[in-house]
């Protein structure tokens, strides 16, 4: 039985590594790791009912289930590495934990430096361990989150193989970065130093119309217009914690060959969801353009080909089928995921034919090889990107008139995923809000988690 070792990023966009074709980031480690197995360029996360979309992201991932059934909720359900341990592996799981307490309590037979939230200050985050009665104790402050979640699962596969020899394991790595604050570990500030990184091509000032709260969260770190300056210094913050990230990989890498387990555990690498940082006047993941949807997603090991690039559309709940099946672990077959094993064995060009994404209850999406349509029912309104000529999706046809064929058919398609999902909110709201606003009445405040670094480079704060 191969052991699992999943090692899962927060706020990651698909394309911060060097292997995706980014030639900005050094990503080392986990571009190593997609060269020795296979990677998805379409894997999304598909949305969340609010603006904290790391927690439905997890719901879905450890359940094998979509958010509308799911919701954010994990207590009560039957979750990937509690099918993992009824087969005979040992569980744990160490860093962040948006769901409820007693799920983890439930679902790994292990945990030390359990982080229980959302966001959190890198260099102060409140840590939990199992106590002898099988709980998670009292918070603790102990360091930089990267490090220590890195640390941490050194120690346990060197704790395990040493004495549980023979004794599958499924570990459960779930980093806090590069979430904001961005604000790197020391030694990593100034690696992308200010103003070497170039402006996303879909980068503008302000996003051309209202369609949710626009100071949700994320949106919060600089005002609008969004400076190119400093969408700049957010990319170098922002790629300086996925490189430092991709470092603390690379150890737990080392460790794991030095355990002699290498060859026989499945690596999973992924996200749960992306992020915006300037693109479309946006710096979060509460939308569903491409750059907040899509994710990372790598896996290596046996039953894994190497150096494959898939464009199969993949969730992050199908990981949890994915990972069974290639495992021989029983799943229900009431899961909703679809397991991606015949993709990567090549006996199957895809799951699905198109992909449905959703946030709140103000925007819908669907997208198939080519199109993608966009519904914002609160406004009445529609885009229709070309993703094949437009990428970066920055020009709208839906209101041109010569596609309109288009825009039915997908609507139609989206309507059927919402029946199919349990989607049950209209396409067009009874009561129209106005797409026009005006940015400079937007105001910000900085969060309680957001540290002296990022007080005084994005606040001026002294």
């Amino acid at each position: 039985m191969p052991n699992v070792l999943f090692l899962f990023a927060d706020d990651q966009q698909a394309d911060a590594l060097g292997i995706s074709g980014n030639p900005y980031i050094h990503t080392p480690n986990i571009d190593q790791l997609a060269r020795e197995g296979s990677r998805f360029s379409n894997a999304y996360v598909m949305g969340g009912h609010h603006g904290a979309i790391c927690m439905a992201s997890r719901a879905m991932l450890m359940s094998g289930n979509n958010f509308f059934r799911v919701y954010d909720r994990l207590n009560g359900v039957h979750t990937m590495p509690m099918a993992f341990a009824e087969a005979g592996y040992t569980t744990y799981g160490t860093g962040k934990w948006h769901n409820e307490k007693e799920a983890f309590e439930a679902s790994f037979h292990h945990g030390r430096n359990v982080y229980l939230g959302g966001m959190a200050d890198h260099y102060d985050i409140n840590l939990r361990d199992y106590g002898t009665d099988g709980r998670l104790g009292d918070p603790v402050k102990k360091g930089y989150s990267t490090d220590i979640f890195a640390q941490t699962a050194i120690d346990f596969l060197q704790e395990h193989t040493q004495s549980h020899p023979g004794k599958p394991f499924f570990c459960y790595v779930s980093f806090t970065a590069p979430h904001d604050p961005y604000s790197p570990e020391a030694s990593y500030i100034d690696h992308y130093p200010d103003g070497s990184l170039p402006l996303p091509g879909n980068y503008m000032p302000h996003h051309p119309f209202e369609f949710d709260q626009l100071t949700v969260r994320d949106e919060n770190l600089t005002g609008w217009p969004r400076r190119p300056e400093v969408i700049q210094m957010i990319l170098s913050d922002y790629y300086a914690l996925v490189t430092h990230l991709d470092a603390q990989i690379g150890r737990i890498i080392a460790a794991l060959k030095a355990t002699g387990q290498y060859d026989n555990t499945i690596i999973v690498y992924a996200a749960d969801n992306g992020l915006a940082v300037g693109r479309h006047g946006l710096l979060g993941k509460q939308n569903l353009y491409e750059h907040s949807i899509k994710v990372p997603l790598i896996l290596k090991g046996p039953g894994i080909a190497e150096n494959q690039v898939l464009d199969a559309f993949a969730y992050i709940h199908d990981i949890f089928p994915t990972l069974a099946q290639l495992a021989g672990v029983p799943i229900s077959e009431k899961l909703e995921g679809q397991s991606l094993v015949p993709v990567i064995q090549g006996t199957q060009q895809q799951v699905r034919n198109s992909l449905f994404t959703a946030y709140r209850h103000t925007v819908r999406a669907i997208r198939d090889e080519r199109w993608k349509l966009i519904r914002y029912p609160e406004r009445d309104y529609t885009q229709l990107f070309d993703l094949i000529r437009d990428p970066l999706e920055l020009n709208n046809l839906a209101q041109s008139g010569s596609h309109n064929e288009t825009v039915d058919r997908l609507t139609q398609l989206m309507k059927d995923w919402q029946s199919d999902y349990g989607d049950e909110h209209p396409l067009t709201a009874k009561e129209i809000k106005p797409l026009v606003y005006d940015p400079d009445t937007l105001v910000r405040k900085p969060d309680q988690w957001q540290p002296e670094y990022i007080l005084k480079r994005y606040f001026g704060e002294k």
